[in-house]
């Protein structure tokens, strides 16, 4: 599969996009270093720096909040967008319709519900045990004896399986069963996010391209599983980093570095040479 040095018309990248977990974060968790002073180099260059996650938009704004006038957010795989210092775009779920799928998944026994809020994230009292975990993705958590009459504003519904089956179980139930209602997807082995149905990461892009005014041709971004899929294959420059799983690599036009190589910033490394 072509690197990203096969990459030869980088000079028109106006946007580069990348996811967090095992993209852009190493399996540590960890930023590269030197990442807030390639953030500010791509704005000088009138690069846009946009991280794209299923992470809530109140938790990216806190791990970029130096930032948030230079750069871009897609947050909850595209059910929120944040550009130009501002909230540009959500698209809720309403409550009756996520109590359907909290239902489900309770009734199913096999995962662990969570309404993603646009406030915080809102979990049952009996899963505090993992809170250690939550807490890498929601800075915000409400704990509840029951989601019987909540009415919170939410834009994403995830279940978590704690003993990583999440592909396995959405292959077995999860799509079939709401595929056509949904947008639903994996977002790695632990998760499985839905939003409304035409909400994803590639929705994200897009809308975010129409809002600063950049082709969608002109974009770059890097992923490494299956919420990715849409984004990747949206964009003129796609990259999954080495470490995605091999069934990815169809999804796009190239391949960098490993997230624990910091394949992400050597992307943009190579972008501000080209730029500057």
């Amino acid at each position: 599969m072509p690197t990203m040095f096969d990459d030869v018309d980088l000079a028109r990248v106006r946007i580069v996009a990348s996811d967090m977990d095992c993209t852009l974060l190493a399996d540590d968790g960890s930023m590269p270093p030197g990442m807030s002073e390639r953030i500010e180099a791509l704005a000088r260059a009138g690069i846009v720096f946009c991280a794209a996650s299923g992470r809530p938009l109140y938790t990216l704004k806190d791990m970029f909040a130096s930032h948030l006038d230079q750069m871009a957010l897609i947050a909850d795989n595209g059910a929120a967008i944040w550009a130009n210092g501002r909230l540009a775009y959500k698209d809720l779920i309403d409550p009756p319709t996520y109590h359907e799928l909290i239902d489900f998944t309770l009734d199913d026994g096999r995962g662990r519900p969570v309404l993603c809020g646009t406030e915080s994230a809102f979990l049952l009292e009996c899963d505090r045990v993992y809170d250690d975990f939550f807490r890498r993705f929601f800075t915000k958590i409400e704990y509840v004896d029951t989601f019987a009459g909540l009415d919170a504003e939410a834009d994403k519904y995830t279940v978590y399986f704690p003993d990583r089956m999440a592909e396995e179980v959405y292959a077995q139930t999860y799509r079939d069963a709401w595929g056509e209602r949904f947008s639903v997807t994996n977002a790695g082995k632990e998760w499985i996010d839905f939003m409304n149905k035409h909400v994803d990461k590639g929705t994200g892009i897009t809308r975010l391209c129409e809002c600063l005014g950049v082709p969608v041709a002109d974009a770059l971004a890097l992923g490494d599983t299956y919420n990715d899929v849409q984004m990747l294959e949206a964009v003129g420059h796609s990259y999954v980093v080495a470490n995605a799983e091999d069934h990815m690599r169809a999804h796009a036009r190239f391949v960098a570095p490993s997230n624990n190589e910091r394949g992400v910033a050597q992307v943009i490394d190579r972008l501000l040479e080209i730029a500057c």
